[in-house]
């Protein structure tokens, strides 16, 4: 057997800094730390925090008044900071750069009047964040494929923007866009493309693994949207793909006349899980594991300055 690596997978700098701010937030403060949702969409990345005393809670009504509260990389609404400020708790942001750039182009266009369309899926965490930061929910609306185009009303098709969550499928984005700009002419949207340079790389690398391989697996939580998108987009190209949470999930079978694999991992995914796929797929069939480059990364972000 032989295993192509793609060549970036894994950690963004946005997950990287989600990551460090709960670790020096303990480390500063000590446990316990509470985090609302899960800092970043992993199972593994999850379990490890608990263990340093990271309390992971649904809302902000189950932290106690006054203590430490740290929002999650993919966002939360104006009333979810209004909330925890309220209850007099300590906050540190770990949302995503990235992310809060669409949340400052959100809050421009509900000042402006703007009527405004998110392209995103329904009832992840980023969506409903970015959705939290228009003042008159009735003016934003949430589109997720075609359909969702075919059925939109808007009051004034001459005042219409629209963003996107950062973690989509280029692809279907793009053909969403396509779909809007027929139907409403005049809308306008970000300068740049708002999916984060992270989402569009890691796709990029699985269409480089999609010629040469056979089976494609990506490491990933069954709730992370960028890990999704490798494993559809991999299917889209023809090539049958995985999504793994670990080792622990990989069937024998799957490898039975396959030659080439390929392994990739979402933006929230440790190495230390890649290793372990390696390692098992070694004891199905001896590996030689080739590195596939497509992009080099080297964008970091800072942590607040408290934490420094």
């Amino acid at each position: 057997m032989e295993i192509f690596l793609a060549n970036p997978r894994g950690f963004c700098a946005g997950v990287d800094r989600a990551i460090e701010i709960v670790n020096q937030a303990i480390k500063k403060f000590g446990a316990p730390i509470y985090v609302r949702h899960e800092v970043v969409h992993n199972r593994t990345v999850v379990a490890e925090l608990k263990t340093k005393g990271a309390i992971f809670v649904d809302e902000v009504e189950d932290v106690p008044s006054g203590a430490i509260i740290i929002f999650s990389a993919h966002g939360v609404s104006k009333a979810v900071r209004k909330e925890a400020e309220e209850k007099d708790l300590t906050i540190f942001d770990a949302t995503c750069p990235l992310v809060t750039k669409v949340h400052n182009e959100v809050k421009r266009f509900s000042k402006e009047k703007r009527e405004t369309i998110l392209i995103g899926h329904a009832g992840h965490p980023e969506v409903e964040g970015t959705l939290g930061q228009f003042e008159d929910p009735s003016r934003i609306h949430l589109v997720g494929d075609l359909s969702d185009v075919k059925a939109l009303k808007i009051k004034e098709s001459n005042a219409v923007s629209y963003v996107t969550q950062t973690t989509l499928s280029v692809e279907d984005t793009a053909e969403v866009i396509n779909a809007l700009r027929v139907k409403l002419p005049e809308i306008t949207g970000p300068k740049k493309d708002d999916i984060c340079y992270a989402t569009q790389n890691r796709q990029d690398a699985i269409r480089a693994l999609t010629e040469s391989c056979e089976l494609i697996l990506v490491v990933g939580s069954v709730n992370s949207s960028n890990s999704n998108r490798l494993r559809e987009l991999s299917e889209r190209l023809g090539v049958p793909s995985y999504l793994i949470d670990s080792q622990d999930e990989i069937e024998d079978a799957w490898f039975d006349g396959v030659e080439k694999v390929g392994l990739s991992s979402g933006a929230s995914a440790p190495e230390t899980l890649v290793k372990g796929v390696i390692e098992r797929l070694n004891r199905i069939s001896p590996a030689e594991v080739t590195n596939v480059m497509t992009h080099v990364e080297n964008i970091a972000f800072s942590l607040p300055k408290e934490l420094r």
